[in-house]
């Protein structure tokens, strides 16, 4: 009997610690997901700045920092849209040139005369294809409201 009732102690106290730790466990998940909450809407808040909602809050260094933020994600995303730009060019080049080659066998094959470009020709579309690449796209953005509007131009690159 005296075995029965120690055994029964000993489980209190083991149920007991349990159920310490089981406490000690939601007290730091309530805290954490306490944290998540406010790094979501610190996020959110952020995010709508961005977009630009709920400026009215902001101070001008805000605004200043919000500004230059947004300039250099634009300027990322451009020099990104040009690596694309020559990447696709490059592949095209490679594909004229193959289209070329197997034209040329054609030609043999079926005994007519290859075609060729005259250098002039040739020079023109190089010409054309580094204007194009060396051009920089002048973009605009208006300041204030409708009718005093004022004209800033970003910087060249």
């Amino acid at each position: 009997m005296q075995e029965t009732i120690q055994r029964y102690q000993r489980r209190i106290k083991e149920v007991q610690i349990d159920k310490s730790l089981v406490e000690q466990n939601m007290q730091h998940l309530k805290h954490e997901a306490a944290d998540m909450s406010k790094k979501i809407e610190h996020l959110e808040v952020a995010k709508r700045k961005l977009l630009g909602e709920g400026l009215g809050s902001c101070t001008f260094e805000e605004l200043i920092q919000i500004e230059q933020q947004l300039e250099q994600s634009a300027s990322t995303i451009r020099a990104r849209k040009m690596q694309v730009f020559r990447e696709q060019i490059e592949k095209l080049k490679e594909k004229e040139k193959a289209l070329e080659a197997e034209n040329a066998m054609l030609c043999v094959k079926h005994g007519l005369q290859p075609r060729k470009e005259s250098n002039e020709d040739q020079g023109e579309n190089e010409q054309s294809t580094e204007t194009n690449e060396n051009s920089d796209v002048e973009t605009e953005l208006f300041i204030g409201p409708p009718e005093g509007r004022t004209k800033r131009v970003s910087p060249p690159k």
